[in-house]
């Protein structure tokens, strides 16, 4: 037992002190805190704005219970599977517009010069918010076609970085096999990369689709249709209770969608 002890005093000593990366690194967030907080001003708080959001608060902890169970076109189930219609098919849509991307896109199968102009053009896409896609689309038709639209174009930057990785991380014996045997890109695709893939493909449409499913009320409150502007209307108008209820409806949803994603996304990570 005590030579255990010895030894592990000795490990000890040996070990790399790191006190003065802590030091500094504390140093560092010291710094930062103190150079943003002349940027916080707390003059503009007065006793009437914390009055209003107490009263806001308040209301938030009585929400109207019964909107829940109104299943209508216009109660909050219906908002909410409308919600998750326009995140689904825009995530299909923008997955099935990923699929060719990628494939241009990897090195891998096309080239460097070739994968290079698409890798420019998913990037163009990625950068651009999509509160800009959804303002735009609205120009077309304001509602759960706008929402659609953006989701699919939202979709592809991602979908298509994730797909780009998949392939440009396969097994290379097969394509040099297929090479070899004379095949076509296309049938380099069909029969040695798609197989590889598609679980990992899958899955990260299932992901996207979590974080569509999420950033479907934020869109929606901006002309993208479902629960957003609901909600929107519900906050502008005062009405605080329904506004509780429709989070509390969008927190339900997302948690549902969450698991059931997480269950099928471990199940083809794992075969």
């Amino acid at each position: 037992m005590s030579t255990k002890h010895t030894q592990y005093e000795e490990i000890l000593t040996k070990a790399p002190s790191n006190r003065k990366r802590t030091i500094a690194i504390v140093f560092v967030f010291v710094v930062l805190i103190a150079i943003s907080l002349p940027f916080v001003s707390a003059d503009k708080i007065s006793e009437r704005g914390i009055t209003i959001a107490s009263n806001i608060l308040k209301n938030f902890l009585s929400p109207n219970w019964a909107a829940l169970f109104d299943f209508s076109f216009k109660g909050i189930p219906y908002l909410l599977l409308e919600t998750v219609c326009i995140a689904l098919l825009g995530t299909l849509i923008g997955a099935a517009l990923s699929f060719p991307l990628a494939f241009l896109a990897s090195r891998n199968i096309t080239g460097e010069r070739v994968s290079s102009i698409f890798v420019v053009i998913i990037t163009i896409i990625r950068t651009i918010p999509p509160f800009v896609y959804v303002i735009m689309f609205v120009q077309v038709e304001i509602g759960a076609v706008a929402g659609i639209l953006a989701f699919a174009v939202t979709s592809i930057g991602m979908i298509s970085k994730l797909f780009i990785e998949s392939i440009e991380e396969i097994d290379k014996g097969v394509l040099e096999a297929l090479d070899s045997s004379g095949a076509t890109t296309f049938q380099k695709i069909r029969y040695g990369i798609i197989p590889q893939l598609m679980s990992n493909f899958l899955s990260t449409i299932l992901y996207r689709f979590e974080i569509n499913v999420k950033n479907a009320t934020i869109l929606g409150m901006v002309g993208a249709g479902g629960v957003g502007a609901e909600l929107l209307f519900a906050m502008s108008n005062f009405r605080w209770n329904d506004a509780a209820t429709l989070i509390i409806g969008i927190i339900i949803l997302v948690l549902i969608i969450e698991y059931f994603s997480g269950k099928m996304r471990e199940k083809l990570i794992n075969g």
